[in-house]
């Protein structure tokens, strides 16, 4: 069906191009989170000394709450990282709201994760030293794992908000 038609029928044709890259790659980011939390949630262990020690330690001594804990995490990521996707194919109500909140989202993604894994790779380096020291395996995980996702995660939903943005046309 050609575009046109699809507007007239009241379907919204998505992103296109570098914009739907973007956006996918940001849904396929915030999903890994998300199936990291849900396995821990669950009670796997893989990588969860990559988060700290108090994670480990957490999912020992308190597996319920732990899980509970983490599923509710596990759930919060999933909808960060298809939300954004399914308001850009026109699949959810409110598409505006959802696009704010994606902003802002993207941000605090870019934030969070920039700024972790620039500390932790400092640390890593020496450049940062900590008085009680640091646990090693979940400097690693912070600094080349899991912070960086963040950042790609915003980094790429910030680029499909800007390539999807409207511009504002001239007249005269």
């Amino acid at each position: 069906m050609d575009s046109s038609v699809e507007r007239k029928a009241g379907r919204r044709q998505g992103p296109t191009g570098l914009g739907r890259a973007c956006l996918w790659t940001a849904c396929a980011a915030g999903l890994l989170h998300a199936g990291f939390s849900l396995y821990w949630a669950l009670g796997g262990r893989w990588l969860l000394d990559t988060v700290g020690q108090w994670a480990v330690r957490e999912s020992a001594e308190a597996p319920l709450r732990t899980g509970l804990l983490l599923g509710a995490v596990a759930a919060f990521k999933a909808a960060a990282a298809l939300v954004p996707t399914a308001a850009a194919y026109g699949r959810v109500p409110w598409p505006g709201l959802w696009r704010t909140v994606s902003w802002i989202g993207a941000v605090v993604l870019v934030l969070y994760g920039g700024t972790n894994t620039v500390v932790s790779n400092a640390v890593l380096a020496g450049l940062i030293r900590s008085d009680t020291g640091y646990n090693r395996m979940a400097t690693i995980g912070h600094a080349w794992l899991w912070d960086p996702v963040f950042l790609l995660w915003g980094l790429a939903l910030l680029g499909y908000l800007v390539l999807s943005r409207a511009v504002p046309r001239r007249t005269g």
